[in-house]
């Protein structure tokens, strides 16, 4: 409740119509309080100056010095302070130092000597009236200053209030710019890990065959008897294009590989393929509950991308299950298909997308949709039919 009154607070503040609804306000009570205590013609201008040109304090700041200087010109044409003035001298000196039009200490300066004016003219004021002035060298002569002492102190008040409400303004942004940088970088940073992840993969199999028709093209030459020379050759342009291919193919994707260092197991393991899939349903079933893995038709053997991918797929599924639906039953089907088609099914019975701790928009699923675009299928992820959290992933292949 409380936060929700700061905020309409704050958003009508910002509004572009508030300057000129609480300076035609403040300019109305100036009237009437006019009316009902006439002053002097210079009482009255500076009255209505300094309440007016408060309806364009924020499209130009330094009319505010108009503001306070009309507000002490108005008071010191009288005696009386208008309670008009007082409201609108405040206003001008907080927008003075909220904008920063001047640095704070000269404008606290300039208030502090129109004060001193104000009440030097004001103790002349006094002894036109007969009142018992001292003389300035008197002892009691200082007390006529405090007008002076206390207008400077209400002065410097509401400049540094105003520049501390700049202050605290401009440290939020820049810690909400910072925010921002930093979830951008991390953002990137995520996205560039998993490309690099799936380069590296790719890099690691396509190289691995293309060496092997290297070999096979090269090793054909002496193992297959009774080969004319156009063919010899013709085997030794396959070698050759295979090895060009595959040094390029290192080239361009070698930046993107992560770096490997000595005795690290996990960089030089094989991969993964689908008969892991027990395992890794296993490994889940041991951290998170109940865990059921179904298999529909029969087992085919995959090129190495497309087992990869169906693996890390199912991998980063559960990950986000652990993740975001600690506890709840998931299944992983897997349907092989009579069409080519290799479909994976992860479902949970969590709360489902946005109810859990984090969103389901983020790094994983992207990773996991740049899986499927690689061997040319597509995922698909959200709540499920029956609740919870569904995803499926539909990648065609073919057989080696």
């Amino acid at each position: 409740m409380r936060t929700s009154l700061q905020q309409r607070l704050r958003a009508w503040i910002a509004a572009p119509a508030y300057p000129w609804a609480t300076g035609g306000a403040l300019t109305a009570g100036s009237v009437a309080e006019l009316f009902a205590f006439p002053g002097s013609s210079t009482t009255t201008v500076g009255v209505l100056v300094s309440s007016a040109s408060l309806m364009w304090r924020r499209s130009f700041p330094p009319v505010a010095m108009l503001t306070l200087a009309a507000g002490l010109i108005g008071f010191a044409g009288d005696v009386s302070l208008y309670v008009s003035i007082m409201t609108s001298g405040l206003i001008g000196c907080y927008t003075l130092g909220r904008n920063r039009v001047l640095h704070p200490a000269i404008t606290v300066a300039g208030g502090a000597l129109g004060a001193l004016c104000v009440n030097l003219v004001h103790i002349n004021t006094w002894a036109g009236m007969n009142l018992p002035v001292p003389a300035l060298w008197e002892h009691d002569s200082l007390s006529l200053f405090a007008e002076s002492f206390l207008l400077t102190v209400v002065i410097f008040g509401a400049v540094m209030m105003g520049d501390a409400v700049r202050s605290r303004e401009e440290t939020r942004n820049e810690r909400n710019l910072a925010q921002a940088q930093l979830i951008a970088m991390e953002r990137h940073q995520a996205a560039e890990a998993e490309r690099a992840a799936i380069a590296r993969e790719l890099h690691d199999i396509v190289s691995h065959s293309v060496s092997m028709i290297a070999v096979q093209a090269e090793s054909a030459t002496y193992t297959t008897p009774g080969l004319t020379p156009e063919t010899r050759d013709g085997f030794q342009q396959i070698a050759g294009t295979a090895r060009s291919s595959m040094a390029e193919l290192r080239r361009l994707l070698g930046v993107l590989r992560t770096p490997q260092h000595p005795g690290d197991a996990a960089l030089t393991a094989p991969q993964p393929t689908l008969d892991h899939l027990a395992d890794l349903v296993e490994q889940h079933r041991a951290v998170s509950g109940e865990a059921e893995l179904r298999v529909t038709g029969a087992r085919v053997s995959l090129p190495a991308v497309w087992e990869l991918s169906a693996y890390r797929i199912t991998q980063e599924a559960l990950t986000n299950a652990r993740k975001h639906a600690p506890g709840a039953r998931t299944v992983v089907e897997i349907d092989y298909g009579a069409n080519r088609l290799l479909t994976l099914r992860i479902h949970d019975d969590g709360p489902g997308p946005g109810s859990g701790p984090g969103s389901c928009a983020g790094h994983g699923l992207t990773g996991m949709r740049e899986r499927a675009a690689l061997v040319g299928g597509r995922l698909t992820a959200g709540a499920g039919p029956d609740g919870g959290f569904l995803v499926e992933a539909e990648l065609p292949w073919e057989s080696k």
